[in-house]
């Protein structure tokens, strides 16, 4: 008995007409049209922050190798073997050996360090082209989504006006859809560019970072060819070594 008489009480309640769908449906091809572009703007977004994201953690994750497994090795090339075939941190060290043979070649007076730095920056600028690779659609996203759902909003407004000046009054039934749906557009635009610039910030900053090991790698792989092999950093092994020997 309960049960019907709500039922019966909600049917006989007044009817929404303002909801999301309604809004956009009044709004029509223009309206869906921005929302669908908003839509491709944060899938975009996420998709290049997951991708950047897993691809920063293979390079961080790998570096962990150079630190303990390369440096011990005897030869630049033994210690290539043992890094992933595929990584930055490999192609750094393929692209130092294939310097140090091509330089033997040449038939000019250039110097050798020279020549290196130069083979190293131009590596290590191919790998952080890589890693930015996306991060400028992320900056686009975040600096054009408040404006794509300011468009919404222009539009939206301009459609309510017309409706008012069709109906030669401000009754809410005119104003409430289109209203409506400028608002909507608006939220849209900024729940889209925040994350956006969020994602774009975060990434960068952990760019700098891996950028700061490569050029610490490419000075002590300069440092340990220029040497010979008998410049090289410590490693946590050795490090620990060391300690222990002046503990005693």
């Amino acid at each position: 008995m309960f049960i019907n008489l709500m039922a019966a009480a909600g049917d006989a309640g007044p009817q929404t007409e303002f909801g999301f769908m309604e809004a956009m449906e009044q709004g029509g091809p223009i309206a869906w049209t921005i929302l669908a572009v908003l839509v491709i703007m944060s899938v975009g977004s996420f998709y290049i922050l997951i991708t950047k994201l897993l691809e920063q953690n293979k390079v961080l994750g790998q570096y962990k190798k150079v630190r303990s497994q390369f440096w011990r090795a005897n030869s630049l090339e033994e210690g290539a073997g043992k890094l992933d075939k595929n990584s930055a941190w490999r192609q750094m060290v393929d692209d130092t050996v294939a310097a140090q043979a091509s330089h033997g070649k040449m038939t000019d007076s250039m110097e050798a360090h020279d020549w290196m730095h130069g083979s190293l920056a131009r590596s290590q600028d191919a790998i952080m082209s890589r890693l930015n690779g996306g991060l400028a659609f992320l900056a686009t996203v975040g600096a054009t989504a408040p404006f794509v759902g300011l468009l919404g909003t222009v539009i939206g407004i301009y459609r309510a006006l017309i409706n008012i000046g069709l109906a030669g009054s401000a009754s809410i039934d005119k104003v409430a859809g289109p209203v409506g749906e400028a608002l909507i557009m608006t939220a849209i635009g900024l729940l889209v560019a925040v994350p956006a610039v969020f994602a774009y910030n975060w990434l960068m900053s952990r760019n700098k970072r891996i950028a700061e090991l490569l050029t610490g790698f490419s000075t002590d792989l300069l440092a340990y060819v220029n040497s010979n092999g008998s410049v090289r950093p410590m490693t946590a092994a050795s490090t620990q070594q060391a300690a222990k020997t002046v503990k005693k």
